[in-house]
């Protein structure tokens, strides 16, 4: 087992969902990453099978068709080092021999970060959106299409 400090009470599980639109050939796959608060390694991956679990559920998308999300598993689980506080290194990811051109290729500018692209659609893929949910968004929004 890995090393895991006496006093860690914070992990990070990566919990990987499967969502099928009936009717569409592709599937989509989310690779969640959750703060699981636990005493131990083993409290720990029981907690994040729970949350995992919990997050399966079907529902109709906008257009009335099938959603169905499934847990499928972690791909990984481990402790979380330091305090949570500002700062703290929740995770890393190792490379080997990268040249400058394979570095430059992580590095990304604001307007290409997630957090700063606008929501689109993307061509090809199937929409899970929940039919209630963007009901509420439009009905906040004061859509006029609203059912």
């Amino acid at each position: 087992m890995a090393y895991v400090p006496k006093d860690a009470e914070w992990f990070l599980a990566e919990l990987v969902e499967e969502i099928r639109v009936a009717g569409s050939k592709r599937n989509i796959v989310h690779i969640n990453y959750v703060l699981i608060h636990a005493k131990s390694p083993q409290a720990a991956f029981a907690r994040a099978v729970v949350l995992g679990k919990r997050g399966a559920i079907s529902y109709l998308n906008e257009m009335g068709k099938k959603v169905t999300k499934r847990f499928r598993g972690l791909r990984n689980l481990d402790v979380i080092y330091d305090p949570l506080e500002d700062g703290c290194e929740i995770m890393f990811e190792e490379r080997l021999g990268l040249s400058e051109k394979g570095i430059k290729k992580l590095v990304r500018a604001k307007r290409q970060l997630e957090l700063f692209q606008s929501i689109r659609e993307r061509r090809g893929r199937p929409n899970y959106s929940s039919r209630e949910g963007m009901h509420e968004v439009k009905k906040r929004l004061g859509g006029s299409n609203v059912d």
